[in-house]
């Protein structure tokens, strides 16, 4: 048995506890119900061969690298990858750089070169519509055929359905920027979240009576605007919350900001990083002619949110 999780970036070889693995090889953004498919498939694999079981990714996302114009909505950045990857059981993580030396590296190549000649590999799980190489020229033909040329076990995975759609990445995306939570969570199998730094906001919410912690999201982030209930992790511990992300109408519709207020809560959270997971969307942002009429709706919005959480428990 591996006594514990090892994370390598760009390992030129594998240390001698990863030795000849099986590789589930995907870019694995969300680290959703059908990756967790695919991990344990290549864990029952390893296992049988006596082997451990690693997940091979790349990073930035291929599709970041071929459209760097354009902001890719990033569901889980590399820190929450590697912890959601080394929850599900997996030995080790191997990370490599999507470059152009890796973009260029040929179908045929990506294998012999890559996979065999300096990762070793026994076996590798993927997906049924995997493809590899410069292009995206490899098929799962391709693949299957050249694991047994060059003696690694191929293993090609059917795709993972909920109610006759797929799991993908793809899907958690639209779903969350149409603010439902709800079937993003279902296919991600957890609550989707982010992770940053408290950062200094204009202070509005404290004198309102409701102070938030206020965070910058990656600029990729296509949430829907408006009002959530969440669950915030501070130090380990949790918290019910309710959040606006948006870009605040009734005060200056600036960039798009996360402000959370964390329920029953007291402390400095300035530069500390925190969790805020998404259970449910409550309403779009609006604007208020006064004040007093924003503070009535953010009672009712933090009432809400506490129902809504409560239930969540039972």
């Amino acid at each position: 048995m591996i006594p514990a999780f090892l994370s390598l970036t760009d390992p030129d070889r594998l240390p001698a506890r990863l030795l000849r693995p099986v590789a589930a090889i995907g870019n694995f953004d969300g680290v959703h119900r059908g990756h967790r498919f695919v991990f344990d498939e290549a864990i029952t694999l390893a296992r049988s061969l006596g082997r451990p079981a690693v997940a091979l990714t790349f990073n930035p996302h291929p599709r970041q690298f071929f459209q760097p114009h354009l902001q890719h909505f990033q569901l889980t950045p590399p820190d929450v990858q590697a912890e959601r990857i080394a929850a599900a059981g997996l030995d080790g993580l191997v990370v490599l750089s999507f470059n152009a030396a890796l973009a260029g590296l040929g179908a045929e190549a990506f294998v012999s070169d890559l996979l065999v000649g300096r990762l070793a590999i026994s076996g590798a799980v993927v997906g049924a519509d995997f493809h590899y190489g410069k292009g995206r020229a490899g098929t799962p033909a391709s693949f299957a055929a050249a694991g047994e040329r060059l003696g690694f076990s191929v293993k090609l995975l059917p795709q993972r359905e909920d109610n006759g759609e797929p799991v993908s990445s793809t899907r958690i995306r639209a779903s969350l920027e149409d603010g439902d939570c709800e079937t993003a969570n279902r296919l991600l199998g957890y609550t989707w979240f982010v992770r940053g730094p408290v950062i200094h906001g204009e202070k509005r919410g404290r004198d309102l009576g409701y102070p938030t912690a206020n965070m910058a999201l990656a600029p990729g982030t296509r949430l829907r605007h408006g009002i959530y209930a969440v669950h915030i992790t501070i130090d380990g511990a949790p918290h019910g919350g309710v959040a606006s992300f948006g870009r605040r109408p009734t005060f200056d519709n600036g960039a798009p900001l996360l402000e959370t207020h964390v329920f029953d809560f007291k402390g400095d959270l300035y530069g500390k990083a925190i969790d805020v997971a998404f259970v449910r969307y409550l309403r779009p942002e609006a604007k208020f002619d006064s004040l007093d009429a924003l503070v009535r709706q953010m009672d009712a919005d933090s009432a809400e949110a506490r129902a809504i959480l409560a239930a969540a428990k039972n």
